[in-house]
């Protein structure tokens, strides 16, 4: 339900039998799900979907998903339980093996990216101001230094902010 609320689509791809992939897919309203698979059925799956321009976030814990993780575009492991096949080529490890995890990362996501576009923002405003001042004269080197270290500390106090939100 949390994915869907951030607009995720979600599929199940999975090597158990189609009947209780469809089963526990209608429990957790996933919107697509394919049983039955192997491994390169589930390779092949996410090509598809990739083929579609559609960005790939895979979550695996075994050996047979390790080749699916490596491919997605943001493969994700479950680290407590998962393979070290799996988790050697993920991007990202959950490590209290739990699915929901996968929402709050992808939150965490969203807002490190914003944070990271504030500081480039920042940053070139500040540049390009110091720029034209020194164009017209108005701003001398050392006050270009100063700017620069005080933009710097100042997207570094800002990243810093991501580790105090819950």
């Amino acid at each position: 339900n949390k994915l869907h609320s951030m607009n995720v689509k979600t599929t199940m791809l999975s090597g158990d039998k189609t009947n209780v992939v469809r089963f526990v897919a209608d429990k957790l309203s996933i919107d697509n799900a394919f049983g039955d698979l192997l491994p390169e059925d589930k390779v092949n799956k996410v090509k598809e979907i990739i083929a579609k321009k559609e960005t790939v976030a895979f979550v695996g814990d075994g050996v047979n998903d390790a080749p699916v993780v490596a491919l997605s575009n943001v493969g994700i492991a479950m680290g407590a339980l998962g393979s070290d096949a799996a988790i050697e080529t993920a991007d990202i490890v959950l490590m209290t093996d739990s699915p929901a995890k996968v929402a709050i990362a992808i939150d965490v996501a969203r807002r490190t990216r914003n944070i990271v576009w504030q500081n480039i923002l920042f940053a070139m405003g500040v540049k390009l101001v110091f720029i034209v001042l020194g164009i017209f004269g108005i701003a001398t080197m050392w006050e270009a230094v100063f700017g620069d270290i005080g933009v710097s500390l100042i997207a570094v106090l800002n990243a810093i902010r991501i580790l105090n939100e819950k």
